[in-house]
């Protein structure tokens, strides 16, 4: 069994930072595989970021160069770096660690 907790989510104004960070609890080994998703309302849920296979950072086109994924191996935790912060980046941010482990989410809201 995994378990996944999300943290660090909150209200911030455009051009604001946040990090987001998720701890996994439970049989895992490592962080790969693990990622960001987001889900806003009437929308379908969508990928930020994940570490693939072999370790190596992905991103959402819409987040690239503004968003940093980085993990804690050790920790058995990931992180998410924000920046530049956009009214369109509001939505609940899911963790997963594949192939199917979801946390509960916490919401970012991009507003000023």
């Amino acid at each position: 069994q995994v378990q996944l907790v999300e943290s660090g989510g909150g209200l911030v104004q455009p051009g604001g930072s946040l990090r987001l960070a998720c701890a996994a609890f439970g049989s895992i080994f490592s962080i790969t595989g693990m990622g960001w998703y987001r889900q806003s309302p009437g929308k379908r849920r969508e990928l930020v970021a994940t570490f693939t296979t072999g370790g190596t950072p992905n991103y959402a086109d819409s987040v690239k160069g503004r968003f940093t994924i980085s993990g804690d191996n050790f920790k058995k935790t990931i992180y998410l770096q924000m920046n530049n912060l956009k009214p369109e980046d509001t939505a609940v941010y899911i963790c997963k660690k594949s192939p199917y482990y979801w946390g509960q989410g916490t919401q970012v809201t991009v507003s000023s």
